[in-house]
């Protein structure tokens, strides 16, 4: 047992959560009516299914593999987050504590702000597992200046930081540390390659199955990029950086397993196209727009039928845009994947009771699916708008903006997802929804997707977005009946402001301006929390938890 473990069940130990003998006992707390019985309640059951009938015979034999695929990301995702989260959830039994620290892989509330929720486990270290315990963030930088070589090493997003035999800290290739499960996904990977008819996705599996154990995954995100016709998808390896709250370097071991709707695919892929010109229309100077996004953008629809790793600890995403390599952005662009069984269960069970709560009744008529569809959707495209690195050319966004280009990133995909709304809208190149649907049901999603907590992503510029549309009267709240309802003028007019405000932030590398601008919006005030409250008081949960796998879905193995 790992010297984490030890630490964490002596906690639980010392704080009564254990009988003499080490046995998990079940206490009044642990009632249905418990604290912790309420927050488990904050996450509504989804099962993750689809219609499989379109599959051929060998593409029904595959997506138990890829599942098998996914798992191993799960493991590797516990240790880089919270290794001893198995020990501690059998440390506390078979009640809502257990069922807690599954669902958030650790002690930690995510909707919480990472308050612990376990006596005695402490805060929830910001770089996670990823760096030392006693490494400060000067004596980081102190060894990553010492040469170019060692300062790419340690920021690697496929490093972890340790410390040498001399207490010195060194990089460790992620294909080392976490070798076995990498090897473990990869050998799964190559067996679902050899079932595929389809020679884009075969060719990507192959060379992905390499990149988990190489840790260079450039040629693998081509290859995503390059299939066009596979019917399954599988998204895996080390991705996502919000992990790491120390520096935002750090990549998050996760999985997903999709099934491609054609069919709506279709009906998306003309928006790709309109990149280049919404590009140019930018409310930002040449200087902060003139990097052109490659050509081979694309947009699709998916059911998904798995989640692993860190798609899967606390709220769930319902939309991805990848891959995140600049360079790959740059030379062949991005794919957007639309979640569509996961949204429309997000529509239905969260976002549609939470604007009959807090949305003005005659603006209630605007809360549409296809609107919500749209505004993730765009969304993700909005992520291949902008600028990739600094307008001085010297760092990536990400390297210049560190902790803080997470958050402000999701910022900006928001508030360009709405100008590209507007935009297509007036060019008549989107139908079927009125400006109106698009702002109301956006502001219902902010009042959503806030609940997510302020240390996530997406939270936080939720949080900051929120308090700038306020201040510039996108919206307004009605003291009376405790309602919010947009100004459909005042949207639009900050919409372009925070556009034009976060682009610069990016450009200019600003990371001090950044750290400012968060610290002073993303903080939910006393009455926005209040509101909150009620959506908890009338039992609207805040996301979902997932019954999945091959059982789930039918599947023979």
């Amino acid at each position: 047992m790992g010297r984490w473990s030890i630490w964490v069940i002596s906690a639980v130990l010392a704080s009564g959560a254990l009988g003499c003998e080490g046995r998990a006992e079940a206490p009044a707390a642990e009632s249905e009516a418990s604290p912790l019985a309420a927050k488990v309640g904050q996450y509504t059951p989804v099962r993750l299914t689809a219609d499989l009938s379109g599959l051929t015979e060998r593409e029904r034999r595959m997506l138990p593999l890829l599942i098998d695929a996914a798992a191993p990301m799960d493991t590797i995702y516990r240790q880089q987050f919270y290794h001893a989260r198995d020990s501690l959830a059998a440390a506390l039994g078979d009640g809502p504590s257990r069922r807690f620290v599954e669902i958030n892989y650790g002690p930690w509330d995510r909707l919480d702000g990472d308050r612990a929720f376990v006596p005695g486990v402490g805060d929830r270290p910001p770089g996670a597992e990823l760096y030392p315990a006693d490494m400060t963030k000067a004596e980081f930088e102190r060894a990553a200046a010492a040469s170019p070589a060692a300062g790419r090493a340690l920021r690697s997003s496929y490093t972890v930081v340790r410390r040498d035999s001399a207490g010195a800290l060194s990089a460790v290739p992620y294909h080392r540390v976490y070798g076995a499960q990498m090897r473990q996904a990869a050998a799964k990977l190559r067996e679902a390659a050899a079932l595929a008819d389809d020679t884009g996705l075969r060719k990507y599996l192959e060379l992905r199955a390499r990149a988990l154990e190489t840790d260079d995954y450039r040629a693998s995100d081509i290859a995503w990029l390059d299939m066009k016709t596979n019917g399954l998808d599988v998204v895996i390896g080390p991705i996502e950086t919000y992990i790491d709250q120390l520096f935002g370097y750090k990549a998050a071991a996760e999985a997903y397993v999709l099934l491609k709707d054609k069919e709506w695919s279709a009906r998306l892929a003309r928006y790709a196209a309109r990149l280049p010109a919404l590009q140019r229309g930018l409310p930002v100077p040449e200087a902060y727009k003139r990097e052109r996004a490659g050509s081979d953008s694309d947009l699709n629809a998916y059911d998904a039928l798995y989640y692993a790793g860190d798609a899967n600890a606390g709220s769930k995403t319902i939309a991805i845009n990848l891959p995140n390599d600049e360079e790959v952005q740059l030379r062949k662009g991005t794919r957007r994947l639309q979640l569509k069984n996961v949204m429309r269960a997000k529509f239905d069970r969260i976002l549609v009771p939470i604007a009959d709560e807090l949305i003005a009744e005659d603006q209630q008529s605007h809360i549409k699916f296809d609107a919500f569809f749209a505004n993730v959707m765009f969304h993700e495209v909005a992520h291949g708008l902008g600028i990739k690195r600094t307008i001085d050319g010297k760092a990536t966004v990400r390297e210049a903006l560190k902790e803080q280009a997470s958050a402000l990133e999701e910022g900006k995909a928001d508030v360009l997802g709405l100008y590209m709304v507007t935009r297509l809208l007036e060019q008549r190149e989107l139908t079927g929804t009125t400006l109106e649907d698009h702002y109301v049901t956006f502001l219902a999603g902010i009042l959503r997707s806030i609940r997510f907590g302020a240390t996530q992503a997406h939270g936080r510029a939720n949080a900051a977005q929120l308090s700038y549309f306020e201040e510039h009267g996108a919206f307004a709240r009605d003291s009376a009946g405790g309602r919010y309802r947009v100004d459909f003028a005042g949207m639009r007019a900050a919409v372009d402001s925070l556009a034009g405000r976060i682009l610069r932030f990016q450009g200019d590398g600003d990371y001090e301006g950044v750290q400012r601008f968060m610290a002073e919006r993303a903080a939910l005030s006393p009455t926005l929390q209040n509101d909150l409250a009620r959506l908890t008081t009338k039992g609207i949960p805040v996301d979902v938890i997932f019954e999945q796998g091959p059982a789930v879905l039918g599947l023979e193995r």
